[in-house]
């Protein structure tokens, strides 16, 4: 039980009569509570980041560029990761903006929807980072066929498309679960801290 239960608990169970942990009190820990999570969200956003891209440093990437150039999908794998970092640049760029404005929320309503508008920023971030994964793979696995298509006969090509599809799924759960690891815990203490702002709102 965290220190924002230990007050709520006491909340609810002081006397009528008696203001031992005031309402204000509460939700002065639950936006700390918020802002520590959110600023959590946006640190562990910058160390995936900087984590991933250092994988670079381990491959050799003239080897790759030749392999993309061989398959004709170089100028996709070019575009593609400018769009990305664009993208992933913006989302950062959100989760320390979230921060930002829940460290300076002073009502309740409109903490409330900070928190709301945070989940939804991390939710379109896994799923961005899920579906850009899955257009790689495609991409990828469409210019491997079409560039051996004449060698392959029927049970190869199908072979071919459901170990593609299976492997993809695979990455797709590993990497759901990754993320679920990553900030799932962070989200439902997120979604815990709304809640009890909710329950604070509707007795004031």
């Amino acid at each position: 039980m965290d220190l924002l239960d230990n007050y709520k608990k006491a909340w609810d169970n002081q006397p009528e009569d008696t203001n031992k942990v005031s309402s204000i009190e509460i939700y002065k820990m639950a936006q700390s509570n918020s802002s520590s999570i959110v600023k959590w969200i946006f640190i562990i956003g910058i160390l995936e980041f900087v984590v991933l891209n250092s994988m670079y440093f381990f491959i050799d990437m003239d080897e790759a560029m030749r392999e993309y150039e061989k398959l004709g999908i170089e100028n996709f794998v070019f575009y593609s990761q400018i769009a990305a970092y664009i993208i992933l640049f913006y989302f950062l760029a959100k989760f320390y903006q979230n921060y930002q404005r829940i460290s300076a929320t002073e009502s309740t309503k409109v903490l409330m929807k900070k928190i709301l508008r945070t989940r939804k920023t991390v939710r379109n971030y896994v799923i961005f980072n899920l579906g850009y994964m899955v257009l790689v793979m495609m991409v990828v696995s469409i210019a491997s066929i079409n560039l051996n298509f004449d060698d392959l006969n029927t049970k190869q090509l199908l072979l071919i498309i459901v170990s593609t599809l299976i492997a993809t799924l695979l990455i797709l759960c590993v990497l759901w679960l990754f993320y679920q690891l990553l900030y799932g815990i962070l989200l439902r203490k997120l979604n815990r801290n709304y809640k009890e702002l909710a329950k604070l709102d509707s007795t004031n």
